[in-house]
C-alpha cells in the first residue's frame, strides 16, 4: 500500500487540483459574464444611446438563453461525452464575447449576450456532472466544496477587474477580457480535462428517450423541491447582484471601482461557507449541515432587514449582513446539489441540466422583472431577500418530509 507521500498519491493530488481548477474556471464563466460588466452599465447606455432598462435587458438577454440551453447541455454531454461539448461551447462563447466588444447598437449587444448565454451554461452543468462521474460520497462533497471555494473568487474578482478595465480602457475592454479568458481556459481544457464518460455509459440523444427522461426528472417532487429551494436561496442574494449598479452607485454613492464593497464581503462569506462544507464532510449529517446553513441565512436576512429599516444606507453596515447570508448559502449548496443529482445516478448530466435550468430561470425572472421592482430602496431589497429565503426554507422543509420512509424518492 503506497504511503500518503508516494508518487502515485502526489500525482492523484495534482490531478484532483487540476480538475478542481478547470471545473471552477468553467463555472466562473457565468459570474464573469454577469458581474464584470455591471460597473459599465451607465457608459454602455451612453455609448449605444440606450436607456437604463434597455441596458438592464442585456442581463436578461444573457440569462434567458442560459436557462433554456442549460436544459440541453447535460443531455448532449450524456450522449456525446463531456470534454467535446465543453470545447465546442468555449469556442462559441469566445466568438460571442468578441461580438459583444464590437457591438455598435444595443440590439447587437442583446444578440451577442444571448449567444453568450447559450454557451456559458455548459461549463456549470457539465462540470457538476464531471465531478460526479469521477468521485463519490465524502470525496465528491470535498471536491465540490473546493470547486465552490475557488469559484467563489469569481464574483469578487469580476466586478473589480471590470471596474478597472472600464476606468482604463472603456466598457468594450471587459468583453475583450472575457474573450482572452475563454481562450486560455480552452487551452487548459484541451490539455488537462479528461473524458469522464466512457462510451458504454452514454445515453441516446433521441427525442423519445429525452422526453421520458426529462419528464421523470422534472416531475420528481423531491428533485423539484430541492432545486427550487436552492434557487430561492440564491435569489435572495442575487437580487443584490442584479441591482448592484443601483444599490452601489445610487443608494451607497460609490463609483465604478467601488463594486468590491458588495462582492468582496459576500465572496468572503461564500469562501467561509465552502470551507466549512468541505471540512464538515463526513462529520456532520446532511440534516445538521442544512440546519446550520438555514440558521445563518435566516439570521442574516433578519439582520439585513433591521439595518435597512433602522439605519441610513451606508458602509459597511449595508453590506455586512449579506456576507453572513452567503456563508450559509454556500454551506447548503454542495449538499443540496449532490442530493438532487443522486436521485438520478444514471442521468446525472441531464439532472444537472434541469437543476441549472431551474436556477437560471429564476435568476432571469429576477433580473428582468423582480429586481427593477425591488431596487428602488434598500428597504425593498431587504424585504425581497427575506421573502425569497422564507419561501426557499418552506420548500426545503417539504423536500425533507418526502425523504421519510414510505415517501416518494
Amino acid at each position: 500500500m503506497p504511503s500518503s507521500s508516494s508518487p502515485q498519491n502526489e500525482a492523484a493530488q495534482v490531478s484532483n487540483l487540476r480538475i478542481a481548477l478547470v471545473v471552477a474556471a468553467l463555472g466562473a464563466i457565468g459570474p464573469f459574464s454577469i458581474d464584470a460588466y455591471l460597473p459599465s452599465f451607465a457608459e454602455i447606455g451612453a455609448s449605444l444611446s440606450a436607456s437604463r432598462i434597455e441596458v438592464q435587458q442585456t442581463l436578461s438577454a444573457y440569462l434567458l438563453p442560459f436557462a433554456v440551453m442549460s436544459l440541453w447541455h447535460g443531455a448532449i454531454s450524456d450522449a456525446f461525452g463531456r470534454r467535446r461539448v465543453i470545447l465546442v461551447a468555449l469556442t462559441l462563447f469566445a466568438a460571442a464575447s468578441l461580438g459583444c466588444a464590437l457591438a455598435t447598437r444595443i440590439e447587437m449587444l442583446w444578440l451577442m449576450r444571448a449567444m453568450q448565454g447559450i454557451c456559458a451554461g455548459a461549463g456549470i452543468v457539465i462540470g457538476r456532472a464531471l465531478v460526479r462521474d469521477l468521485y463519490h460520497g465524502v470525496q465528491a462533497q470535498k471536491l465540490m466544496s473546493s470547486v465552490a471555494l475557488m469559484f467563489a473568487l469569481a464574483p469578487a474578482i469580476a466586478p473589480v477587474i471590470g471596474g478597472w478595465l472600464h476606468s482604463w480602457f472603456g466598457w468594450r475592454s471587459v468583453f475583450y477580457f472575457l474573450f482572452a479568458f475563454t481562450m486560455a481556459l480552452f487551452a487548459a481544457c484541451l490539455r488537462w480535462l479528461p473524458e469522464t464518460l466512457p462510451l458504454e455509459k452514454r445515453q441516446p440523444f433521441k427525442l423519445g428517450y429525452l422526453a421520458h427522461a426529462y419528464g421523470a426528472v422534472l416531475t420528481s417532487p423531491r428533485f423539484m423541491l430541492i432545486c427550487l429551494a436552492l434557487t430561492l436561496n440564491f435569489m435572495a442574494f442575487f437580487v443584490y447582484v442584479a441591482s448592484a449598479p443601483i444599490f452601489l452607485m445610487e443608494h451607497l454613492k460609490l463609483d465604478e471601482r467601488g463594486f468590491l464593497w458588495l462582492f468582496g464581503p459576500t465572496t468572503a462569506g461564500i469562501i467561509c461557507g465552502s470551507f466549512i462544507s468541505g471540512h464538515s464532510a463526513g462529520k456532520l449529517s446532511t440534516g445538521a449541515t442544512l440546519r446550520l446553513a438555514c440558521a445563518l441565512m435566516g439570521s442574516a436576512a433578519l439582520i439585513n432587514l433591521a439595518v435597512a429599516f433602522l439605519l441610513p444606507p451606508g458602509l459597511p453596515w449595508s453590506v455586512l449582513p449579506l456576507s453572513l447570508y452567503t456563508a450559509g448559502m454556500s454551506l447548503a449548496a454542495p449538499t443540496l446539489t449532490l442530493a438532487a443529482l443522486d436521485l438520478f445516478p444514471e442521468k446525472r448530466g441531464l439532472a444537472a441540466s434541469c437543476q441549472t435550468f431551474i436556477q437560471s430561470a429564476g435568476n432571469a425572472l429576477l433580473a428582468g422583472l423582480l429586481a427593477p421592482l425591488l431596487w428602488h430602496t434598500p428597504r425593498t431589497l431587504a424585504l425581497g431577500m427575506c421573502g425569497f429565503f422564507a419561501v426557499g426554507l418552506l420548500l426545503l422543509w417539504g423536500s425533507q418530509k418526502l425523504q421519510k420512509p414510505g415517501a416518494y424518492h
